[in-house]
């Protein structure tokens, strides 16, 4: 059985176990170094206030994967754009998990008022493009060569999924720490149910 949860600090050392062969051996991260446990705790501490950081894990408490959104910019008027990040363990790709896991992230920082969900991809991904075209993004702009890693340039393509319609005189962003916890449950239990029904594991 899957279970997919917000994330806590105390599960930083699973998830950097996820994340640190994604920097030392592709170029889907721009990182060079893998993030310390401190480091890499902090960066739980300090998203979730602001914004969901999901995990999903299996019967053992193994963690599969993660997902959180980051904002897409710090200045004041562009607090209604997110960006998002997923990552899974080798044995969780191609199972059907991301996309119930990515779906819970939308669906959470839609209730917080974001109306424009970016990712960030490097190019060619041939994969990852089709994820977030299945899901409903947008293929917005390749930045040629944008990055260095591995001993070669990367372009890096931008993609956006709107979610909902952008009001004239939007309200400021509602910090995820300020949801309603009733409201996070249902859509936790709604993924949680559609993982289990569709995910191969």
């Amino acid at each position: 059985m899957i279970t997919i949860r917000l994330a806590t600090p105390e599960d930083a050392a699973a998830m950097l176990a996820v994340y640190a062969p994604y920097v030392r051996e592709t170029v889907i991260t721009f990182e060079y170094e893998v993030p310390t446990l401190p480091e890499f705790r902090r960066r739980v501490e300090e998203t979730l206030p602001r914004f969901p950081w999901l995990l999903a894990q299996d019967d053992a408490g193994s963690v599969l994967g993660y997902a959180y959104a980051s904002p897409y910019h710090s200045r004041a008027a562009y607090q209604w754009g997110a960006e998002g990040s997923i990552y899974l363990c080798p044995e969780a790709q191609g199972t059907g998990l991301a996309a119930p896991l990515y779906r819970c992230l939308l669906k959470l920082v839609a209730l917080q008022g974001i109306r424009s969900f970016y990712g960030c991809i490097t190019h060619p991904n041939p994969a990852s493009e089709a994820f977030h075209r299945k899901l409903g993004f947008r293929e917005l702009a390749i930045f040629p060569q944008a990055g260095y890693k591995q001993g070669r340039w990367l372009d890096v393509l931008w993609c956006c999924l709107p979610l909902g319609a952008k009001e004239d005189a939007p309200a400021p962003l509602c910090p995820f720490a300020s949801l309603a916890p009733g409201q996070v449950a249902g859509i936790l239990a709604e993924t949680n149910r559609e993982a289990n029904t569709h995910c191969i594991l």
